[in-house]
C-alpha cells in the first residue's frame, strides 16, 4: 500500500545527524515503500536550524536535498487558522496546514505538540509509533 508521508523539520534534522537512530530507520523504510512529501517550511526551518546549531554540517543537509526523491510542497503563505484544529504551538501551523493541505496520509514527527491534534486525515505519527508498526512479527512468525 502506497501512503503519502509527510515529514517534519525535526525528522529531516534527526535523521541527518544520527543516521542509524530510529528516525532514520523509518525515514529510510518511507523513501523506500512510500512517496516522501516535504514542504517548503520544513526546507527552510531545516536551513535555519542547521545554520544556528549546526554550522560545520550544513554540507551534510545540502547533500541530503540533493540526493533526496521527493515531493515538495509549497507552504502557503497564509492561511486562516480557524479552518484548522487547535494546536499548542501556533509555530507548528504551516507543518499541520500543509500536511492536510497536500493530501499526505501519514504525518510523521517527533514534536509533542502535535499529539492529541484531531484531525482524520493525515495520521499522526511519531518516528517510535512508525518504527513499531514497520518492526512488528506478524502472528506465527
Amino acid at each position: 500500500l502506497l501512503m503519502r508521508v509527510f515529514v517534519d523539520t525535526n525528522i529531516i534534522v534527526s535523521s541527518i545527524l544520527f543516521p542509524r537512530g530510529t528516525t532514520a530507520t523509518v525515514f529510510n523504510h518511507i523513501i523506500k515503500h512510500h512517496e516522501l512529501i516535504i514542504p517548503s517550511f520544513c526546507i527552510v526551518e531545516s536551513k535555519l536550524v542547521f545554520s544556528r546549531k549546526f554550522p560545520d554540517k550544513c554540507h551534510l543537509l545540502e547533500q541530503f536535498f540533493s540526493d533526496l526523491d521527493f515531493e515538495l510542497f509549497h507552504t502557503p503563505e497564509s492561511v486562516s487558522f480557524e479552518e484548522y484544529p487547535q494546536i499548542r504551538d501556533p509555530h507548528d501551523y504551516p507543518v499541520l496546514f500543509s500536511a492536510i493541505l497536500s493530501d499526505s496520509d501519514v504525518l510523521l514527527t517527533g514534536d509533542k505538540d502535535f499529539e492529541g491534534v484531531e484531525i482524520a486525515k493525515p495520521l499522526i505519527f511519531s518516528p517510535s509509533q512508525y518504527f513499531e508498526l514497520i518492526t512488528k512479527k506478524e502472528p506465527g512468525q
